[in-house]
C-alpha cells in the first residue's frame, strides 16, 4: 500500500488566461456581428463593421476549437460527450427556437436537419471531432481540407442540411488549429514576447489595412454580395459566380482569414484580465445571446430612419454587455440543464455521464469546477 504521504502528487493543469481571452474575444464578435446584420441593409457603416468581423471570427473560433482537439480514436467516455456536449445540446435548443418561431412567426415546421440560426456551429463541431481522427491518417491533412472546402463550393448539392456545407467550409481552419499544437508552433514562436510592441504593431497595421480595403471599396462589397461568401454556406453559383475560378475566391479568403486570425491572436491579452473568466462560458453566450437579439432583429427596431451610425455604436455596445452577462455564473446555473444536459438514464452506463458542469466545453475551454 502506498502512504498518502509519500503518493506523487497530481499535477495541476495550470490554466493560460491567452486562451480563455480569445475565446471571450471571438464569442463576442460572433455576438456584435449578428447584432449589426441588420443595420447593414441601410447604413454602409454597419456593413464595414460586418464585413470587418466576419471575415475572421468565426475562422479564429473553428482554429481555437481544434487546437484543443485530439485525432487520436475516440474513448467511450469522449464518443459520450459528442453526445451529452454537442447533440444533446443542438436538439434541445432547436426544439426551443422551434417553439419561439411557432409563438412568433406561426413556423410549424419541426426539422432539425436545418439548423437554425447560430445552432450550424454545435454541428459543425460535431462533425470535426467525427472526421478528425480520418483526416489525421493522411499524408497533409491540411492540404486536404482546402482542397474540400474549396472542392465543396462547386458542388450544388451540398448544402446546409447538418451544416455539412459549412462545416466542410471552414474545416482548413479547423485542420489548421490541430496542427498548430501538433507542431508546437505556439511554444516555438515564444520570442514574439520580446518582441511584443513591434508584433503587436505590425497586427495592428494588418488590421488597419483591412479595414481600409473594406472601406474604401464598400460599395463594390455590397454589390458582389461578399458578407455572403464569408458565411462559407453556398455554392459558388448560388452566390452569383459560376466560373471556373471560384474557387480561387474561396482560396483567398481562406488565405485572408488566416492572417487576421494571427493578427487577432497576437492582439489578444496574454495575461489575466476582466474578460479571462468569462472565456470559460463561451457555449453558454454562443447558444443564449440569439435570443437577446431575436426581438430586436424581428421587430425591425434596427430598420428604418433612425440615426445609424449612433445606433451601430449603441448597438455594439449592448452585445458586448449581454455577451458579459451570459458568461456569468449566474446564468451557467440557471442555464446549465440545456446547454449541459446529462442524461444518464440514456447510457447503458451512467458512471461516466456525472452531475454537474463537464471540464471543457466542445470548443475546449476547460472550466474551474
Amino acid at each position: 500500500m502506498v502512504d498518502s504521504a509519500t503518493a506523487p502528487a497530481v499535477p495541476v493543469r495550470k490554466r493560460v488566461p491567452v486562451w480563455d481571452n480569445a475565446r471571450f474575444a471571438c464569442v463576442t464578435l460572433v455576438v456584435v456581428g449578428h447584432g449589426v446584420q441588420r443595420l447593414t441593409y441601410d447604413d454602409d457603416y454597419a456593413l464595414i463593421v460586418y464585413l470587418f468581423i466576419y471575415a475572421f471570427h468565426m475562422p479564429a473560433f473553428a482554429m481555437i476549437s481544434g487546437y484543443f482537439s485530439k485525432s487520436t480514436p475516440p474513448t467511450g467516455k469522449q464518443m459520450k460527450k459528442v453526445l451529452t456536449d454537442i447533440l444533446f445540446p443542438y436538439f434541445i435548443m432547436e426544439t426551443i427556437w422551434t417553439l419561439v418561431q411557432f409563438l412568433v412567426e406561426g413556423k410549424k415546421e419541426f426539422n432539425p436537419t436545418q439548423p437554425s440560426w447560430t445552432l450550424w456551429f454545435l454541428l459543425a463541431l460535431g462533425i470535426f471531432r467525427l472526421i478528425l481522427p480520418y483526416l489525421a491518417l493522411l499524408r497533409w491533412p491540411l492540404l486536404w481540407s482546402v482542397v474540400l472546402s474549396v472542392g465543396a463550393g462547386y458542388l450544388g448539392n451540398i448544402d446546409s442540411t447538418f451544416s455539412l456545407s459549412r462545416a466542410i467550409g471552414i474545416l482548413p481552419f479547423f485542420v489548421l488549429g490541430w496542427k498548430l499544437r501538433e507542431w508546437g508552433f505556439v511554444d516555438k514562436w515564444r520570442f514574439v514576447e520580446s518582441q511584443a510592441l513591434l508584433i503587436r504593431l505590425a497586427a495592428l497595421t494588418v488590421f488597419g489595412v483591412w479595414l481600409a480595403i473594406v472601406w474604401v471599396f464598400i460599395d463594390t462589397w455590397r454589390a458582389v454580395d461578399l458578407r455572403f461568401w464569408f458565411f462559407y454556406d453556398d455554392s459558388y453559383s448560388g452566390l452569383g459566380e459560376s466560373s471556373w475560378w471560384a474557387g480561387l475566391i474561396r482560396l483567398l479568403l481562406i488565405v485572408l482569414a488566416v492572417i487576421l486570425t494571427a493578427a487577432f491572436f497576437v492582439l489578444v491579452p496574454r495575461s489575466q484580465t476582466w474578460m479571462t473568466s468569462f472565456g470559460q462560458a463561451t457555449m453558454y453566450i454562443y447558444l443564449l445571446h440569439s435570443f437577446f437579439l431575436y426581438p430586436l432583429r424581428e421587430t425591425g427596431v434596427l430598420r428604418g430612419d433612425h440615426p445609424t451610425v449612433l445606433w451601430l455604436g449603441g448597438m455594439i455596445v449592448v452585445c458586448v454587455l449581454i455577451s458579459i452577462l451570459l458568461g456569468t455564473s449566474l446564468v451557467r446555473r440557471v442555464f446549465r440543464p440545456i446547454i449541459e444536459p446529462k442524461p444518464r438514464w440514456l447510457f447503458k452506463d451512467g458512471r461516466e455521464s456525472m452531475e454537474g458542469p463537464s471540464r471543457t466545453d466542445p470548443t475546449g475551454s476547460r472550466r474551474d469546477r
